[in-house]
Formats: C-alpha cells, sequence, structure tokens
C-alpha cells in the first residue's frame, strides 16, 4: 500500500530559526528579548521554538535589573520541567547562568502536600538567592489557595501552555491569574503555540488581553529558519475493514523514521475498541518483540535486524516511567518511535524539546 503525499511544502533552510546572535539568543528569543521590559508579555511560537530559553533570558534581566525579587514557572505537567532546567547561558554570550536549586524545582517528586507547602515556603522567604522556582499549573492552583495577592508583589509568574486558562469562573487558574494582575504588580509571561482553547470559553477578558505586548513567531518562520529541514509533506493512504488490517503495509514507509503513531480515539469509528490490543498489532507488524527495559522501553527487532526502542503511552501501567524516560532523553539513538492516544500531541512537544 503505497502512501501518497496529499501535500509538499519546500523551504530555503535559511537557518535563521536555529542561528544565535552574540547573546546566544536565536530570532525568537530576540525579539522577546527587546520586549523584556514589558510586565505582561504574551509569546505565541511553534513547539520546540526556544520558548523556555526566551523566558530565561527575559526572568533573569527582571531578576537583576527591574526589580522583580522572585520567579514563578508553572507548566502544565512534570514531564515539561526539563525545558527550564539549569543552562549555561554565559558561555554562550549572555550575562547571567539559568539556575534553579533542586529544592525549588517541585516538578520533580514529592507529594501535592509537600509541594504546596514548598511553594508557600518560597513565597515568603526573604532569602536573596532564593528567587527561581518551577511547578506545575496544579501545584499553583493548590498554593495560590494558601496565599494572598499581594504575596506576588515583585514576582514574575510565567505560564507555560497559556491556553490551559480560561475566563470561566470556575477556572481556577484564569481567578487566580486576574486577581493576582488587578492585585498585586507582578509581572505575567504568557507562552503557547496557539492562542485558542480549542472550545468557545475565551483565554481571558478583552480588558486584560489588551494589557499585554505580543511577540509573535509563526510555524512558517519557524520551518524556513531550519538548517537542514529541505520539506514538508503530509501523506495519506486508504484502507477497508479495520486499519489494523492495513498495518503490513503501511507501517514498512516509516519503519527506519522517527515516528509518532497516533491510534484513533476508543470513541471514534476507527477504533477497535481495545487499544492495547491495537498497541500489540502495531508491534507484530513493526517486527519480533523482544524485552521491556527498565525504562518501559519496547525493543522490537525488524525483518532486517534493527532494534527500535519503542514507548507506548497507551498503557496505563508502568506509563509514569515511560514519561520520566522520554523527558530526560538528550539524543536522537534514545527512541525511534512513539505510540499514544491522548498524549499524541503532548509526546511530540516534549519529544521536540528533548532533542538538541
Amino acid at each position: 500500500m503505497a502512501v501518497d503525499n496529499l501535500f509538499e511544502i519546500n523551504y530555503e533552510s535559511r537557518g535563521t530559526s536555529v542561528n544565535t546572535n552574540e547573546y546566544g539568543m536565536r530570532e525568537m528569543q530576540a525579539r522577546v528579548y527587546e520586549k523584556r521590559h514589558s510586565q505582561y508579555l504574551l509569546v505565541k511560537s511553534p513547539p520546540a521554538s526556544g520558548k523556555s530559553r526566551a523566558l530565561m533570558f527575559t526572568a533573569l534581566h527582571k531578576l537583576n535589573e527591574q526589580g522583580i525579587k522572585k520567579v514563578i514557572i508553572a507548566v502544565p505537567e512534570t514531564s515539561i520541567g526539563k525545558s527550564f532546567k539549569n543552562t549555561q547561558l554565559k558561555k554562550h554570550g549572555y550575562y547571567w547562568d539559568w539556575q534553579v536549586k533542586d529544592s525549588n524545582n517541585l516538578t520533580k517528586c514529592g507529594t501535592d502536600k509537600s509541594k504546596v507547602k514548598q511553594f508557600v515556603a518560597f513565597m515568603k522567604s526573604d532569602n536573596p538567592e532564593d528567587n527561581v522556582l518551577l511547578c506545575t499549573q496544579a501545584t499553583l492552583r493548590f498554593a495560590y489557595a494558601e496565599l494572598d495577592d499581594s504575596d506576588f508583589e515583585d514576582t514574575l509568574l510565567a505560564i507555560d501552555e497559556f491556553h490551559h486558562v480560561s475566563k470561566d469562573e470556575n477556572s481556577v487558574l484564569g481567578n487566580a491569574l486576574r486577581n493576582i494582575m488587578k492585585n498585586s504588580n507582578a509581572h505575567i509571561f504568557a507562552m503557547t503555540g496557539s492562542y485558542f482553547r480549542g472550545d468557545s470559553v475565551p483565554i481571558l477578558d478583552p480588558a486584560d488581553e489588551q494589557k499585554f505586548d505580543r511577540v509573535t513567531y509563526t510555524y512558517y518562520e519557524q520551518l524556513e529558519g531550519y538548517e537542514y529541514l529541505k520539506s514538508f509533506a503530509m501523506g495519506y493512504s486508504f484502507y477497508t475493514d479495520k486499519y489494523t488490517d492495513a498495518l503490513d503495509e503501511v507501517i514498512p514507509e516509516f519503519i527506519n523514521k522517527k515516528t509518532i503513531i497516533h491510534i484513533p480515539n476508543v470513541n471514534s469509528m476507527e477504533s477497535t475498541k481495545e487499544k492495547e490490543l491495537e498497541v500489540d498489532a502495531i508491534f507484530d507488524a513493526l517486527g519480533d518483540w523482544l524485552e521491556k527495559d527498565s525504562n518501559g522501553i519496547n525493543h522490537i527487532r525488524t525483518a532486517d535486524g534493527k532494534i527500535l526502542l519503542v514507548a507506548d503511552l497507551v498503557r496505563t501501567e508502568g506509563r509514569e516511567v515511560v514519561k520520566d524516560y522520554l523527558a530526560n532523553m538528550s539524543k536522537l539513538e534514545d527512541l525511534d518511535m512513539i505510540i499514544a492516544l491522548g498524549m499524541a500531541k503532548r509526546a511530540l512537544t516534549g519529544l521536540m524539546r528533548s532533542m538538541p
């Protein structure tokens, strides 16, 4: 079964989105840095374009030059915390390095209660070196209930995947943000790949939204600016009966490429309603299953003898171990394929962020 291209786009491979200036900033990061004095800043930029490092540059300037005393970064889930790990920026030309104390990285371990306790202690601390905290949005919501808006004075609050905020009165995160903006001098750094929630609920009130300066870096700019990307194509192939019956003909097209397989939602017509059996069918189409290692990664030998490293994010059992492995990858050789269901988009974002 041939996979035909529905469309194909060719790029100039200008390198502008990955090349850096004298401070070690990419094109998008330099645009953000130009607005480093903004109290409220909204950055719309694709995954893997460097939003996390743009935040580092801006936050460090606010800490050292603008009177900000504390920085809080709230991410949707723990695996994304790796994007904000300690980073040497001085060796690339910037003025300061980015440091997060282990005790202030609440995305690593600990119970919900202990994380909230540490968050509150961080906000009450007068130690000038205790100035950066990394947590999940859930921890921020729980901790906010134990703090006053005035506790966020002289604080930079950075929210990753900002579209999780909602104007809905039942949105704890949305209400917290509005109250902090209204009742303190806190700075807000909002990051998102798409300023779109997927429902009819606005992210912010129009009056609050107008307070934000914006930096927009498009997907076209990102893709056009890669050094080695020559083209992008989307393909399709038709099948009858169950899609799993067509896997043997489709899989060979991708077996030697880095791949994410997104299986159908269990409520869709295409689903067999047995998601774990669908994963097993994909394994069989890839080759001979050999083992699952201590990181939860499946080893599968293809017909030509290649060993594929495959992450299964469909099964609940062992998923957290696999997510930890994905969050700590550092080389392309660490993984060949991800099979996912609802986590497909998050898996792709995490994988792109993990690659050098």
